[in-house]
């Protein structure tokens, strides 16, 4: 294993790699900077994709960023690298989310390295998934993903999923009585195929998925009361697959370390051949937050209510270019 400062093309590559992570409302909230002579990658926040209203905490930016750190280490591991990380290296830039020495003297994690082919094909599917069972040897592989990452994966009984989904909906409620809420999700969302605009980040309206008739699963709408050209209605499956993922504190580390935990268990589920998406609305509200964790549990906060099955793969978002986002020193 090489010890030597990685190259401007391989270190391109291994980004590409990392912002193909979701994002909430697909912000893409990261920036990198190499330090090509000691062979160092910075990740930071980027200040300007922030959702004030949506994620005043920056709980949701942080996870997102996480998620980025993962894909990072996994592109790493399948090159040969064993990438050493510090979190918040220096508390008094609390932009400065995670430094990476690519070049660590240790073997490369296998493990994560199998990992890899999932990354380019793990999206957000907000279609709805066949009343199929996830079996148990499946759900274990997902929850040593998540412990693999120091978080925890739990999957709901019946009362408790029909408690998320009462949570959603309560959740939905607050954001359409909310001008700021309902503002950002317009901001970062488009009514028209991506194809229409060209735009590099935020939700196009072709990965949005059917409206719901019911309300069975925990799929967030994108639309905001909008109409959207050629979007119809379907049935969603009745008994779905939910997971939740949780850290035992919630304070910022604790994010950047969900959102590692969340991509593991996201490319792992990819590997395993299912598809999932994401809804963290109950979790944007601190008055309806508590009520998604599972009382008999000892996850003591949710970071992310995941939906997993087996079903149609959704649509690619957009990316930024990585020129954008990663500068070279």
């Amino acid at each position: 294993m090489t010890t030597e400062p990685l190259d401007v093309n391989t270190v391109t590559a291994l980004v590409t790699d990392a912002t193909a992570a979701p994002s909430l409302h697909n912000a893409q909230p990261w920036a990198f900077r190499y330090l090509r002579d000691t062979g160092v990658l910075r990740l930071y926040a980027d200040p300007e994709r922030t959702l004030p209203r949506t994620d005043p905490e920056n709980r949701g930016l942080r996870i997102g960023c996480g998620a980025a750190l993962l894909n990072l280490r996994v592109a790493a591991a399948a090159a040969g690298l064993a990438p050493v990380v510090r979190l918040m290296p220096d508390p008094a830039l609390a932009e400065f989310l995670a430094e990476v020495h690519l070049c660590g003297t240790g073997p490369p994690d296998d493990a994560l390295a199998r990992l890899a082919p999932s990354i380019q094909l793990r999206h957000s599917s907000r279609l709805p998934f066949r009343d199929k069972e996830v079996p148990a040897a499946t759900k274990e592989r997902l929850a040593e993903a998540a412990r693999a990452e120091g978080a925890q994966l739990r999957f709901p009984d019946t009362w408790h999923v029909q408690s998320i989904l009462a949570s959603v909906r309560d959740a939905e409620d607050r954001e359409a009585l909310e001008p700021g809420v309902r503002e950002e999700t317009v901001r970062w969302t488009r009514t028209e195929p991506s194809t229409a605009d060209g735009a590099a980040d935020g939700i196009p309206a072709e990965a949005f998925g059917p409206r719901q008739r019911g309300a069975s699963a925990p799929v967030r709408d994108f639309a905001v009361g909008r109409p959207v050209p050629g979007r119809g209605w379907a049935r969603f499956e009745q008994n779905p697959n939910i997971a939740l993922l949780g850290t035992a504190r919630d304070e910022p580390v604790d994010w950047l370390c969900a959102g590692q935990a969340l991509e593991r268990v996201l490319l792992q589920a990819t590997t395993d051949g299912l598809v999932a998406s994401l809804t963290s609305q109950p979790l944007e509200w601190s008055e309806i937050r508590w009520a998604v964790r599972d009382p008999f549990s000892a996850m003591a906060h949710v970071q992310m209510v995941i939906r997993l099955g087996y079903g149609p793969e959704g649509p690619a978002s957009p990316r930024r270019p990585v020129a954008d986002l990663l500068d070279v020193r």
